[in-house]
């Protein structure tokens, strides 16, 4: 991994499946420049990987604390992880 970089991976639980949460996350990561990939779990999770510069990955956990208007986030967990491939991918 770059030492320039920071990769978390996410679990977000809550109302976050059936709210436009995947394409939201994507659309917000994009925006900030990171790598990575968000899918639905089947316990009803969200969980993603982001990579990119740390500010720009910090500035999107902050994001999806509060996630899109009609999605309730109840905890996001935040662990180190490996780089994702380069891109955002949206997973089923």
């Amino acid at each position: 991994m770059d030492d320039a970089a920071r990769s978390v991976a996410v679990r977000v639980t809550g109302r976050v499946q059936g709210v436009s949460f995947r394409a939201w996350t994507k659309e917000r990561a994009e925006v900030f420049g990171l790598n990575g990939w968000v899918r639905n779990e089947t316990d009803g999770s969200v969980s993603a990987c982001l990579s990119g510069p740390p500010d720009a990955v910090e500035r999107m956990l902050g994001e999806m604390r509060r996630g899109p208007s009609p999605a309730k986030v109840d905890t996001l967990d935040v662990r180190d992880a490996d780089a994702p491939a380069a891109g955002f991918a949206v997973q089923r």
